[in-house]
């Protein structure tokens, strides 16, 4: 059970990081190498704090599995490098698979793109008393295909409009309304790692054998786009930013802190649906009262 202080903490630690209204967000005012109270030595404080966090979310599946009323949407969306899949899998490392749907999304097939920009994603939402996690998402359309517009040709579109992007932004937006109508809570992560940062762990896995299959000559190619993917995240982010589907521009330099501030924020999406054991009925009791004696009296 989560106390309220646990509750307060868990706020403290999410709020600078929160974005329900990006009118006025910049990303250079989060540093991706903050660690917001904590200091650098205290690395292995936070990761005994994640490990309660941990205990905490996997309560809190059981809850939302037996409330059966909503399910959840997490999107996570980075550069590369930036330590998705680590968060995703030290984050849910506690939690029953059964309640767990992880979708990644790379290149479209030919099948996806002869529907719309959104089919892949809305066809893997998750079910009732679930978590659904998406390993990039539609986000891609206004990120990867904004850098590189010469993939809206694959999408044999009837028209290609100047207000492409701020079109999809609109379709995003009220696509994310209609999922909270329906018992579809959206929570969106961009794990915010600096150009320095992705060096040191692109160079890694080129020196570290065991981490060569990680590399991808894509990864460079794409870094020569940085700021324009900065722009783009930006401009995502200002747009897509609701109450009801916030952004979490999470510091992405130290991992640990990462997984912290993404395990901390599900546990506060969570905590605001305020889930709860069904609640058995006068007749259901009776049947499980004979059921009791029945054992008993075998």
């Amino acid at each position: 059970m989560i106390t309220s202080k646990q509750a307060e903490k868990i706020q403290k630690l999410i709020k600078p990081y929160c974005i329900t209204d990006g009118k006025n967000f910049r990303l250079k005012d989060i540093d991706p190498d903050d660690t917001g109270d904590f200091g650098k030595n205290e690395k292995d404080r936070l990761k005994v704090a994640l490990e309660e966090g941990i205990a905490q979310l996997r309560e809190l599946q059981e809850k939302l599995y037996a409330d059966n009323k909503w399910g959840v949407l997490l999107i996570f969306q980075a550069m590369d490098a930036a330590g998705k899949d680590g968060a995703i899998k030290h984050v849910f490392s506690g939690v029953n698979p059964q309640g767990c749907q992880v979708n990644s999304f790379k290149a479209p097939s030919s099948e996806e793109l002869d529907h719309d920009f959104m089919w892949r994603c809305l066809k893997n939402l998750p079910e009732r008393g679930r978590f659904g996690i998406f390993n990039r998402s539609y986000y891609e359309e206004v990120l990867v295909v904004r850098v590189h517009p010469e993939y809206l040709s694959a999408q044999r579109l009837p028209m290609t409009e100047n207000n492409i992007w701020k079109k999809r932004f609109q379709d995003i937006a009220q696509f994310e309304k209609y999922l909270q109508h329906n018992g579809i809570l959206v929570r969106k992560f961009f794990l915010h790692v600096s150009k320095k940062e992705q060096k040191k762990r692109f160079l890694e896995r080129l020196d570290n054998p065991d981490k060569n299959w990680k590399y991808s000559q894509a990864d460079v190619k794409e870094r020569q786009h940085w700021d324009e993917y900065m722009a783009a995240y930006e401009d995502m982010i200002r747009n897509t930013a609701s109450e009801n589907a916030p952004w979490f521009v999470v510091p992405a330099d130290n991992k640990w802190y990462t997984r912290a501030v993404v395990g901390a924020a599900v546990i506060d999406a969570l905590l605001s649906l305020d889930l709860k054991f069904p609640k058995v009925d006068a007749g259901r009791l009776v049947e499980l009262k004979a059921a009791r004696e029945a054992l008993m009296n075998e």
